[in-house]
């Protein structure tokens, strides 16, 4: 029997900014794939970092991991514990498909693209102990008759055990969005018995469609709404904001149980749509659209980016207004992260203004990536955070409901927990810069006391630069030199 140990990392940075959000939904690709597994021949061990531990004292023969950009540092710490202790690792996932070279110095199998095909052939390989070292299918992945997530392997409270696609894909082309470069060129759908199926097995009465765009095909959407309204569940999805222009399809999908849509709004600027590409969002549909979308009993969570090319530093004081008075349920902020092979990567790669390539900081939520056109790093960092704290503030939630009068009470609990997760963040930031003063102290009571002066052979680059410094906050949310100030994810 072949010890098998799949992992979905997540690192403790993004660990701790997502713990007390109240839509935490789990990570469906270790226990997706993990029904794929025979277990005639393998026994199974399934760790999501989200909500448990690594179990690094047993032992594993095989041990599976999914990269994403942001994790890879990470991931790459993962595998080489393992390995010491004698462990194979086999790698898939975003970043693996991306930048294969690269990921492949970290393991010893690598699974680029899809691994509906790939990974069952490479269980059976290595069974055999004939396993290549990259698996990487030319073909589209077929999506009919898929086994259902092996939930029961997951250790995290039940309400959150519910994650489902119907669709795999996005018919468009936005230039921040690594999709077009993960998957292939084309929007698929599951057969519709298979999804109502898949969710009447669920465990949560809640759950999430991890679908790009799920309304992108609409006779399908709502066929499959009409085919899972009668399990009265209730879910959350994607959708591309002109694609809720139809009053039938959100009546279905509010019948079907829809409780929120994430609608990728990303910006109130034409200009900045314009440099996201995102040419199918016009500012002036914002509010009859959303009206509409609330009409039908249905929250927004807005997807927001800040960091485009013609963004200001006013940007954060117009969007938190704009959002109020639309009356946006609740907001997903996150920076402007080039992704690699995206369009807006190397746009930047080219100009010179990428300040780092450790893909850490590539996670959207808590580093700036690059130089901005129109502010600093820092001037960016903190514009964000600061819409952060005010979007949900007591005073706002307020102005917002107003607008929107739409499910106040779950409203209610949504924005608290993020409130929270950011009130817990901003104490872990005060502890860590308490820890950094007390270190500096050290230090420079360690140089008085060997009678050399600060820039000495005592100190290192970093220090003389100023990174250790506790007025050099920005340090801790940028990346860079002196001080200066991501589809995979973010929360």
């Amino acid at each position: 029997m072949i010890r098998l140990l799949m992992i979905q990392p997540e690192n403790r940075e993004i660990r701790r900014f997502r713990r007390l959000q109240l839509n935490n939904f789990s990570q469906l690709t270790m226990p997706y794939l993990a029904a794929f597994v025979d277990e005639r021949h393998y026994k199974i061990t399934l760790a999501d970092e989200c909500c448990g531990r690594i179990p690094y004292r047993k032992p594993f023969d095989l041990v599976a991991i999914t990269v994403s950009t942001p994790n890879a540092p990470h991931s790459y710490g993962i595998a080489e514990r393992f390995r010491k202790a004698g462990a194979k690792i086999v790698m898939g996932g975003p970043h693996a498909t991306l930048l294969p070279d690269e990921v492949e110095e970290h393991c010893d199998f690598l699974l680029a693209g899809e691994g509906e095909a790939a990974w069952p052939q490479f269980l059976e390989d290595f069974r055999r102990g004939s396993a290549q070292k990259l698996y990487a299918p030319s073909a589209p992945a077929r999506l009919e008759n898929l086994p259902a997530p092996r939930w029961d392997l997951l250790k995290r409270r039940r309400s959150m055990k519910g994650a489902i696609f119907a669709t795999r894909g996005c018919p468009y082309r936005c230039r921040y969005c690594n999709l077009k470069q993960i998957y292939p060129d084309s929007f698929r759908t599951r057969p519709i018995e298979d999804v109502a199926a898949e969710i009447a097995a669920m465990p949560s009465r809640i759950f999430v469609f991890w679908d790009d765009n799920l309304f992108a095909d609409k006779d399908y959407a709502k066929a499959l709404f009409r085919a899972i309204a009668p399990l009265k569940r209730k879910w959350a999805a994607q959708a591309t904001l002109r694609d809720c222009a139809d009053d039938g399809l959100l009546a279905l999908a509010k019948a079907a149980g829809c409780l929120y849509l994430f609608v990728g709004l990303e910006s109130f600027s034409e200009k900045a749509l314009g440099d996201a590409g995102k040419g199918i969002n016009r500012v002036a549909d914002y509010a009859p659209l959303v009206g509409k979308i609330h009409r039908h009993g249905i929250m927004i969570q807005a997807g927001i980016v800040f960091g485009f090319d013609s963004d200001t530093p006013g940007v954060f004081d117009a969007t938190l207004d704009a959002c109020e008075k639309l009356g946006i349920d609740g907001a997903t902020a996150s920076l402007l992260t080039p992704f690699p092979k995206t369009p807006i990567y190397w746009q930047l790669k080219s100009e010179g203004r990428l300040l780092s390539e450790d893909w850490s900081a590539y996670n959207s939520k808590t580093a700036v990536a690059y130089r901005p056109l129109n502010m600093s790093a820092d001037e960016l960092w903190r514009g964000y955070a600061r819409f952060r704290r005010r979007f949900y503030s007591l005073g706002s939630f307020v102005r917002r409901m107003s607008a929107s009068r739409t499910n106040v009470a779950v409203n209610l609990a949504i924005n608290l927990g993020y409130r929270l997760s950011l009130e817990w963040g901003a104490g872990r930031k005060r502890e860590q810069r308490e820890q950094r003063e007390q270190e500096w102290e050290q230090r420079e009571r360690s140089v008085r006391r060997s009678g050399t002066s600060g820039a000495g052979a005592g100190t290192t680059g970093s220090d003389r630069a100023g990174a250790g410094r506790p007025e050099a906050e920005s340090g801790a949310a940028t990346v860079g030199t002196g001080g200066r100030g991501s589809g995979q994810g973010g929360p």
